[in-house]
């Protein structure tokens, strides 16, 4: 059973994807087995805690320095035995450390097709905003392996989305997140659950 620990920092939509997959069968060899947010009060929080899943705030705010801050997830994570750390809307910079300890064990979802709108400053309602203003025809969502790079490690799913005329970003936003980042999310889980991909350099390379 791949013990999967989360991150987040908001409302947690993504967060619910993936557990709901875990109960309902669909990702049948994961659990999600804590829940960590950046900031009190979150709605993520209160997902966890409706699914009987262990859920606490750790703020970088209540350590002197970043390592301690990064120290203390660590230790969290360690104390429920977790393999795999999913960032689930996350909006905290991870640490060299933090990296070392869970190197190729730390996946993210971002709402377009790396290498577009990505990197440094695009998240959120801002990447859907730059892909309209760019005038793309086609957007979607990537999961990836989170190394030192914002947004650059090796990708292992991508899902396209057809941009409809009428778009705004925040229409665009629900669908990349429907239509994508809720299906392709639990997927990679259920890959690595399974032991069907590998890391090879900065590719993800599929086992048979």
């Amino acid at each position: 059973m791949l013990k999967i620990g989360a991150l987040v920092s908001g409302g947690g939509t993504n967060l619910e994807a993936i557990i709901n997959s875990t109960e309902n069968g669909s990702v049948p060899n994961a659990k999600v087995v804590t829940v960590i947010s950046s900031k009190e009060g979150t709605y993520a929080l209160e997902r966890a805690k409706k699914h009987n899943i262990n859920g606490v705030c750790i703020k970088k705010t209540d350590f002197s320095d970043f390592d301690q801050y990064m120290q203390a997830m660590i230790d969290h994570l360690e104390s429920f035995e977790v393999d795999l750390v999913v960032l689930a809307g996350f909006m905290t910079v991870i640490g060299e450390k933090f990296l070392e300890k869970y190197k190729d064990r730390i996946i993210n979802i971002h709402p377009s097709l790396i290498p577009s709108f990505c990197g440094n400053g695009f998240y959120g309602i801002k990447v859907h905003e730059a892909a309209l203003e760019k005038g793309v025809k086609v957007t979607g969502a990537t999961v990836h392996f989170v190394n030192e790079e914002t947004d650059g490690g090796p990708i292992i799913l991508q899902k396209v989305v057809y941009i409809e005329e009428n778009d705004t970003a925040q229409s665009l936003q629900q669908r990349v997140m429907e239509e994508a980042e809720w299906k392709i999310f639990p997927e990679a889980i259920k890959l690595i659950s399974e032991g069907k991909i590998e890391v090879v350099g900065n590719k993800v390379r599929r086992k048979n």
